[in-house]
């Protein structure tokens, strides 16, 4: 995908595909403004090129409770890559990316809540070869997390109307023929139900049926991924913000109306709010900061790192971070 041009309509399908990924040609191509063929025709063709990735996936919960920790990873020099194809190649990570700073990579790691299992896991992840130093940091709560953030290529809004937090399923919402449609459905999003039937071997409109079923409860979520330097928005950026104890919720509060702001939780060390903010450009963050962040009452100070590259996001590697990582090896 490195280098490759897009045009405003690829731009829009993508936004118009992040809203939702599973959305009929129609009314895609009424979103976007163009003929049903030619919107079908557009993104499969940006899927097969790897620029975007539709994928299927269950939401936290459904295989009973868990936790959530952001872990923070130091590198011996040259060995950043290796690491995070490692760690991306874990089914226990959900976001894998290379970031600027005192730290090579940040990465989210869940783990059941199990005596002993989530210490397990995050001391296994210290053994990966070239892994310098790894710390790590309880999530307590998430007040937001979107896959939508390029909605305002279709409104031009850069506010966030739905500040809902995100579903959390439960087990009992699940039995093993719907765990079974999921994962038919985790590599190809659009899949049809059709052949999602003829895969299992069960009814067309049962597969329909409990797939809306689980829509209803909140048991997935429909992921469009795609690099957002590819849509012109430059800038992604990784947030430590320091706050007041008493403020976190206010502040947490005001954030998560912002459309650049898409994933925003209280971590448990250090009164902090980690937030990943994707803008436009540097300048746009740079307004982000001292006219939003800075001005929120209970904000005490940030720290940040930039990706440099996202590997992995919704426990789903990215299609493009081989081909960028050759890129950044001169291969």
């Amino acid at each position: 995908m490195t280098g490759m041009k897009l045009d405003d309509l690829d731009r829009r399908l993508i936004a118009a595909l992040q809203v939702d990924g599973r959305a009929s040609w129609t009314a895609i191509a009424e979103l976007c403004e163009t003929s049903v063929p030619t919107a079908a025709r557009r993104t499969q063709q940006l899927i097969d090129q790897g620029v975007v990735k539709i994928s299927v996936m269950p939401e936290l919960g459904g295989e009973g409770p868990v936790e959530s920790f952001m872990v923070r990873v130091r590198c011996r020099p040259g060995r950043q890559l290796a690491v995070a194809a490692e760690l991306a190649g874990r089914p226990e990570t959900r976001v894998v990316a290379l970031v600027t700073g005192e730290d090579d990579i940040i990465a989210e790691v869940i783990a059941p809540r199990i005596p002993g299992y989530q210490a397990q896991t995050l001391i296994g992840l210290q053994s990966i070869p070239g892994v310098e130093r790894l710390r790590s940091d309880l999530t307590l709560h998430v007040y937001k997390m979107t896959h939508d953030w390029s909605r305002q290529l279709l409104d031009g809004d850069d506010t966030d109307i739905d500040v809902s937090e995100p579903p959390r399923c439960d087990p009992s919402h699940l039995d093993e023929q719907d765990r079974a449609i999921l994962k038919a459905m985790a590599d190809d999003g659009r899949t049809s139900f059709r052949t999602v039937s003829d895969a299992l071997g069960i009814n067309e409109s049962t597969v329909r049926r409990r797939y809306d079923r689980m829509h209803q409860l909140g048991c997935f979520r429909v992921l469009t991924l795609v690099a957002a330097a590819a849509l012109g928005l430059e800038s992604e950026t990784m947030l430590t913000v320091r706050v007041r104890p008493s403020q976190l919720n206010s502040v947490a509060g005001e954030l998560r109306r912002h459309r650049s702001v898409r994933y925003i939780a209280a971590t448990l060390d250090g009164n902090a709010l980690f937030c990943e903010v994707i803008a436009a450009s540097t300048d746009d963050l740079f307004r982000f900061v001292t006219e939003t962040l800075s001005s929120l009452e209970g904000v005490e100070g940030w720290s940040s790192n930039v990706e440099l590259l996202t590997v992995k996001r919704g426990f789903v590697q990215t299609p493009w971070w081989r081909a960028e990582a050759g890129a950044l090896l001169g291969e």
